[in-house]
């Protein structure tokens, strides 16, 4: 009997322009001690939540959507070390007699006395905010009974009285991460690759924050395959690009779903984050050709639409496929050799942020140099050395940048 196919997918870090494609996602992913925390803070949220009498045995489903419930949290817009983590509290019989501001009222009063740093009443959710930076919210939602995947009515409503703007909405955040799972199924070899490399960061920092040796070695959070992978990186160029930004901008789920249609094992990372930016280029342009917002809903639930509160208009959604096509031009010059190795860490850090790219260079230089003085040589899989050098390492598949002047990885000369 045959053992059934496991996609291998490509180690990131076998490439130059992949790993520190790779080094600048784990820069900006939600690090392995808070992925710990928030299982935790998970469970205890609902226990405070099921001790109040008006949630005693009405909370029927607890469970994380968006970006958690996929693998693919990064630092929120603007910043390099707060992450907002989402739960969907999907309610009982009680509560389906109330109208969207009544129960968020109630969400937020059972949580009022709650210990984190600030309680927020929002739109659509309750937003608890811990004092690591963390920001967890919580959605209430009605179960859509007699359809599949916990398809539910979430409760919008501004407040602080009725309106009539109030309504519930349709979603199937559930049913859409069970969707992108099935399109981006694990890639070992890529996966492993990237854990390790995780793992191995958050010792390196425990370690020198607290001096302490004794680090968890397992956590529950992978990134599964390549195109969550890019799609971490996506949303990062995203929030660079908008960070100053004051309005609304492409929302995760949208990209999300985008990667989960252009997903294709045995990619590399460069190459995968460029096909999901055309798509969604192609995808804007095919609107705006014929006069239309994009629409983009959910592929298990139709009533359930990504793009209800963005785009605003045609031009908005023309500004952010002009910032992708900018992403897509500058990636495939470096991978032909164009953008030499003394302005590449200055574009990665404009596409990226200052901190993160800095952050990875710093890892890469110092690995690599470690590695040089115990003449541990280190090949990519085409037989290329990595040396210390911006010049090499961002050698991405042409000579030209490897014949270039040797640069640091700070795009000074040497």
């Amino acid at each position: 009997m045959n053992a059934p196919f496991q996609l291998q997918g490509r180690n990131p870090f076998d490439d130059p322009l992949d790993r520190i494609l790779a080094e600048i996602a784990l820069s900006a992913q939600l690090p392995p001690s808070l992925h710990r925390q928030a299982g935790g803070r998970y469970a205890a949220v609902r226990k405070h939540l099921e001790a109040d009498a008006a949630f005693e045995n009405q909370i029927e489903h607890f469970y994380p959507q968006g970006s958690m419930a996929i693998d693919a949290t990064i630092s929120n817009r603007g910043t390099d070390d707060e992450y907002d983590l989402d739960i969907i509290s999907q309610l009982g019989g009680r509560f389906r007699t109330m109208d969207p501001l009544a129960i968020l009222l109630e969400l937020e009063r059972a949580l009022a006395d709650y210990p984190v740093q600030k309680i927020v009443r929002q739109t659509r959710c309750v937003t608890l905010y811990y004092a690591d930076r963390m920001h967890l919210d919580v959605t209430p939602a009605l179960r859509a009974y007699g359809t599949f995947d916990r398809e539910s009515f979430i409760t919008h409503a501004k407040g602080p009285r009725s309106s009539a703007d109030d309504r519930f909405v349709d979603m199937n955040a559930y049913g859409f991460a069970r969707w992108y799972c099935d399109r981006t199924p694990l890639e070992l070899r890529m996966a492993k690759a990237v854990h390790e490399r995780w793992l191995r960061l958050e010792k390196n920092a425990i370690r020198a924050d607290a001096e302490v040796d004794e680090v968890p070695d397992q956590c529950d959070f992978i990134v599964k395959n390549t195109a969550t992978l890019a799609l971490q990186l996506l949303k990062r160029f995203r929030n660079i690009r908008y960070a100053t930004y004051d309005g609304r901008i492409a929302p995760s789920v949208m990209l999300s779903y985008f990667a989960g249609l252009a997903a294709q094992p045995d990619m590399t990372l460069s190459d995968m984050l460029i096909r999901q930016a055309k798509w969604i280029i192609g995808e804007i342009e095919k609107a705006s050709l014929y006069g239309r917002k994009l629409h983009v809903a959910n592929p298990v639930c139709p009533d359930d639409v990504f793009t209800d509160r963005w785009p605003e208009n045609i031009a908005q959604q023309d500004e952010f496929a002009g910032h992708l096509k900018e992403l897509v031009a500058g990636l495939e010059s470096v991978k032909r050799g164009d953008l030499f190795a003394d302005r590449l860490m200055e574009w990665l850090r404009g596409r990226f942020g200052d901190r993160v790219v800095t952050k990875a260079a710093d890892r890469m230089a110092d690995e690599i140099g470690r590695g040089v003085q115990a003449a541990e040589q280190r090949y990519t899989r085409k037989g290329g050395l990595l040396l210390p050098t911006a010049g090499v390492v961002a050698a991405v598949a042409s000579p030209a940048i490897a014949n270039a002047r040797p640069h640091s990885f700070y795009g000074l000369p040497i």
